[in-house]
């Protein structure tokens, strides 16, 4: 990372990419750009389309002035303005707004590709994301799922997982954009133990140094001895007790109507959920508007909004920029704690 970039005074160097700009991504980059609170933590660059953001700005009307970059190396925080590696990849009189297009999907996709190879080259302390959307990636011509497939394919990295948090509460998955009706197949013990190991080695990396990872039921009552199913006792429990095996601090099964109440009362660091809305539900109704995701397993920095593209909202001026302001944050803290 770009340790020798680190400073008291500037704060770590952190790439925003801009999302689909269709989307609300440049209103909410923009809206977190504009607190102070951004600006004093850490020197911001965001990876997008000056174009759009000056746009985007007319919208808000935060006053900020867009100032294109030619290389990182000019990146000095000046109050009132944003520093952009401007891409120039999105004709505006051809955007759709608050729509799915492959002109979009593709620029988000660059923005992302972008960020990534800043980090690998140690140039960037981290990278923080805007929302992209499945469906105008996949118009674009590719065929990740999402920002995780992406990063890891970039990073050749075969084993890592998001992780929701807000406050005490943390949580990865087993699974995540798998239908409902085909998740018991994809909750085996191995991919139950790989998202344990991952889990606490990443909490591990960013300071938490013998993480208490607690993982959930996929069944109601934890399968109440099988009556209820027998991933439990099969595939869970099994997973869990290698994972102690292996020296970490794994708890569980336990039932998902209590584990996540325990967790965000600080009895453990994160939580391994089965499935996406297991998951990512306890997160958002405990703050929807300040949590955050973090990827774990990669060997770069990234953090993002916990949030999709909202084109039902974008382009309107009604997107809450928390989100991103809890994301940057996190990963201005991480920078810092991790360069020490």
């Amino acid at each position: 990372m770009a340790n020798k970039r680190l400073g008291a005074a500037s704060g770590p160097l952190i790439a925003i990419t801009m999302g689909d700009p269709a989307g609300v991504g440049p209103e909410i980059v923009l809206g977190a750009l504009a607190t102070t609170e951004v600006s004093q933590e850490c020197r911001p660059v965001v990876v997008g389309d000056a174009t759009v953001l000056r746009q985007a700005d007319r919208l808000l009307g935060t006053g900020l002035s867009i100032e294109c970059l030619k290389q990182l190396d000019d990146t000095i925080s000046r109050p009132g303005s944003i520093q952009v590696l401007d891409l120039s990849n999105v004709s505006w009189d051809d955007l759709q707004l608050g729509h799915v297009s492959a002109m979009a999907g593709r620029a988000a996709v660059d923005y992302v590709t972008t960020a990534i190879g800043l980090a690998q080259r140690g140039e960037v302390d981290a990278i923080v994301t805007a929302p992209i959307n499945k469906q105008a990636i996949n118009l674009a011509g590719y065929q990740y799922i999402g920002h995780t497939e992406i990063l890891a394919d970039l990073t050749h990295t075969h084993t890592c997982t998001t992780m929701l948090a807000n406050g005490n509460l943390r949580v990865t998955h087993v699974t995540r954009h798998v239908p409902l009706r085909k998740v018991a197949s994809h909750v085996t013990q191995a991919s139950v133990l790989q998202t344990i190991i991952t889990s606490a080695q990443g909490l591990h990396k960013l300071g938490i140094h013998r993480p208490r990872v607690a993982v959930a039921a996929l069944n109601p009552h934890s399968g109440d001895g099988g009556l209820l199913g027998q991933e439990e006792l099969e595939q869970i429990g099994p997973a869990v007790e290698q994972a102690r095996e292996q020296g970490i601090d794994a708890r569980g099964p336990y039932p998902a109507d209590t584990v996540f109440v325990r967790a965000a009362r600080g009895e453990f660091d994160v939580v391994v959920a089965m499935y996406h809305d297991q998951g990512h539900i306890p997160i958002k109704v405990s703050d929807f508007e300040r949590s955050y995701t973090i990827t774990l397993g990669l060997p770069i920095l990234r953090t993002s909004v916990d949030h999709g593209t909202a084109f039902d909202i974008a382009w309107q001026g009604k997107a809450n920029p928390q989100s991103m302001i809890a994301a940057i944050h996190a990963a201005a803290q991480l920078a810092g704690a991790m360069a020490g």
